[in-house]
Order: structure tokens, then sequence, then C-alpha cells
């Protein structure tokens, strides 16, 4: 069973917070770690902007990265959510074992 990363941006530590909350209580994510003060710039609507927001980093199941981005949208305030997948090619052999058996 292969594992992944679910890379999110969201508005605020509490909407991050609740977004990590109903993911890992839904056991569609084994857990959520979330990153306050990080400053994004892109371009929305035909001009760049600047913002503060919170990133939210997801592990998971590979064959849930559908379902868990489907949640993801339902949850988050934005239009159009940031939520990546990255691939976990490798790691600590326990932890990818624990990822596995706290999704279902």
């Amino acid at each position: 069973m292969t594992s992944t990363m679910i890379y999110v941006t969201t508005s605020s530590r509490e909407e991050a917070l609740r977004i990590g909350r109903v993911v890992v209580a839904d056991r569609l994510a084994a857990c959520a770690n979330v990153l306050p003060g990080i400053t994004s710039v892109y371009k929305w609507q035909g001009e760049v902007r600047e913002d503060v927001e919170t990133a939210l980093i997801l592990k998971t199941r590979s064959d849930l990265v559908e379902r868990l981005t489907a949640r993801v949208k339902e949850l988050h305030s934005y239009d159009c959510p940031c939520v990546v997948a990255l691939p976990i090619t490798d790691g600590n052999p326990d932890f990818l074992q624990w990822i596995a058996e706290e999704t279902r």
C-alpha cells in the first residue's frame, strides 16, 4: 500500500485545524500538520496578490486521495483551494504502516 502527502493552503490556522480535525476523525488522513504564517504570492482573477496563509499537510493512503480532496473542498472557504498530492516513495516503514492502519 502506498502513502501520499497532501499539501493544502488555508486562509487561517483555525481553518486548517478545523479541516485537519474533520479528515482525521473521518479516517481520510492519519494526521494533519498545521504550519501557520506562510506568505503566498499568486495570480487570481488577473491580479497578482500576496496573502498570509496557513499550510496544512495531511498524510494518507494513495487510494484515498480522491475522497480526501473532495472532503477538503467541501470544508474549505476558497473557491479553488490548493489541494495537491505528493507521493511518498520511501521512509520509515513503521510510520508508513501507521498511516495505513489509521486510515480506512
